[in-house]
């Protein structure tokens, strides 16, 4: 299946035991896809995506596809392209974040880590679509697959994703406190962040590439 996620969304349930998730979803309207993939409680779910993110998804709805996928996704043969808006100018119309991440223990965000050997290696590619005054949208592709990984890697370079309220800079958490509920980003993102899955390329079981790609959605061209 290619599934378009919509923001808000759980992929799958978390120790809370959500029942609004696409997990659930998976088994109400595909109930053999239960005993499909590694885990009982990620049914037919081979990679993820964040709630708050929306954008392509595929699910194996078959064992041999799920294996398939699982192999190019750890070859890092998979494609995957986002498309972002950043706060602040971009000085490079290209570039990639090579840092490896790991979890803060004190707050459960992923951050950035100097030292190689605790910190997962974590590569994010870029390439700037358009520059505004006070953004800049972005192309993104990930060659590794980690928590948060866009999210934590632009917030590391000073340019928080438009957004998102987990990965904030000190001065934009300065300046929306000071604005208040008034901006037109307030308004128009309170519920999600500006982070879209809109291309997926991968391999099916016959060798065949297949390629799908999703429009920005109306908030978010808006």
């Amino acid at each position: 299946l290619i599934i378009e996620k919509p923001s808000g969304m759980l992929v799958h349930p978390t120790d809370k035991g959500e029942k609004n998730t696409l997990a659930n979803w998976l088994i109400k309207k595909y109930p053999k896809i239960k005993k499909i993939g590694d885990d009982p409680n990620r049914p037919g779910i081979v990679h993820r995506l964040d709630k708050e993110v929306s954008g392509l998804m595929v699910i194996p709805i078959t064992q041999e596809s799920f294996d398939s996928l699982k192999k190019q996704f750890q070859k890092r043969t998979l494609k995957k392209r986002y498309i972002a808006l950043v706060h602040g100018a971009m000085i490079n119309s290209q570039g990639k974040i090579d840092q490896p991440l790991e979890r803060d223990k004190k707050t459960g965000l992923m951050k950035v880590q100097s030292n190689e050997h605790t910190g997962k290696p974590a590569l994010t590619i870029y390439e700037v679509i358009k520059k505004f005054i006070n953004y800049t949208l972005l192309k993104i592709e990930i060659k590794t697959g980690r928590m948060h990984q866009i999210r934590a890697h632009f917030y590391s370079i000073g340019h928080s994703i438009v957004g998102d309220s987990l990965y904030q800079t000190k001065d934009l958490r300065k300046n929306h406190r000071r604005a208040g509920s008034h901006t037109l980003e307030k308004k128009v993102l309170d519920k999600r962040i500006f982070l879209h899955a809109g291309l997926l390329k991968f391999k099916n079981l016959s060798g065949q590439w297949c390629k799908y790609e999703s429009p920005l959605p109306k908030e978010l061209k808006k």
